[in-house]
């Protein structure tokens, strides 16, 4: 639903609108409505916008015609099976310039981004967890973080989060729960408004899942960050429930769904083929 911006009086045409009655006008009861709607209409703010996007690399095309809006404060789910287009999205989103988008356009907070360089989009808002960070010798964690910090005293409120790895090299010799915790707190670090998390859960035991899923909860959620969450066996939306669940197949986007679990369901007794026969439209 679409609701008219209430800046200043408010015209009857667009009370009429918005689903207001006449009666509306009068005293306290008009009031809460203007104030209801207002709201809504936070709400509603698209943060990303992806329109009929084409990409390809080396003349093969990988995405095709994907649309996608993130509200602001929204958690949106990308569940496929591997090699489906999933980690690409994630690098185009943040401007790789590997990827060459052939059509459509990425439209953040309101401003066309297609064309715009990754390190500008990173002082944006826009913040990239790594499937497979590289590992940086020489270099400390508490250094890195302290390095890419935006905001002056922001890393080290952070600190609390990890201690035993500040002080060791980035990545080197870190276990696979060691680097999804320092991505995240790399992460954290921006201080962003939009967060696209590339399979966070992958290798993670149960345990670790739910301390990195108590932490995105607390740090990011709660603050109202937008989050991309891209998964591909899907456990992690147990612990952070989605509002909107996609399913990618084959470089497109096949199937939105408000209930996560209905999905999880499906593909664990039928696999991703039975999503490619649903075709469900989208939401």
């Amino acid at each position: 639903m679409n609701y008219p911006a209430l800046k200043g009086e408010v015209s009857l045409p667009a009370c009429r609108q918005a689903g207001l009655q006449a009666s509306s006008f009068s005293g306290f009861h008009f009031r809460r409505k203007r104030r209801d709607i207002a709201a809504a209409e936070i709400n509603y703010i698209m943060l990303l916008e992806i329109k009929n996007l084409k990409v390809g690399v080396k003349g093969k095309e990988i995405l095709k015609y994907i649309n996608l809006n993130i509200k602001k404060g929204e958690i949106q789910a990308l569940l496929g099976p591997n090699a489906s287009g999933k980690s690409t999205l994630a690098q185009v989103i943040l401007g790789n310039p590997k990827y060459k988008i052939t059509e459509g356009s990425i439209f953040f907070n309101k401003k066309n981004i297609t064309k715009l360089s990754p390190d500008k989009r990173v002082k944006l808002g826009i913040a990239l967890s790594w499937q497979n960070p590289p590992v940086i010798k020489g270099v400390k964690l508490s250094q890195l973080l302290k390095e890419i910090s935006m905001f002056r005293g922001s890393a080290s409120k952070h600190f609390n989060y990890e201690k035993q790895l500040l002080e060791r090299e980035v990545n080197v010799d870190f276990s696979g729960g060691e680097k999804k915790m320092s991505e995240l707190l790399q992460v954290l670090t921006l201080e962003p408004k939009l967060v696209i998390f590339d399979e966070i859960d992958s290798g993670l035991d149960l345990k670790r899942l739910g301390e990195v899923s108590e932490i995105i909860k607390k740090e990011l959620l709660a603050k109202k960050v937008s989050i991309l969450l891209i998964t591909h066996s899907g456990e992690i939306l147990k612990f952070l429930k989605p509002n909107i669940t996609n399913v990618m197949v084959a470089g497109k986007i096949i199937c939105k769904e408000k209930d996560y679990k209905k999905v999880l369901k499906t593909i664990k007794k039928y696999g991703y083929e039975k999503c490619k026969k649903c075709r469900r439209p989208s939401i």
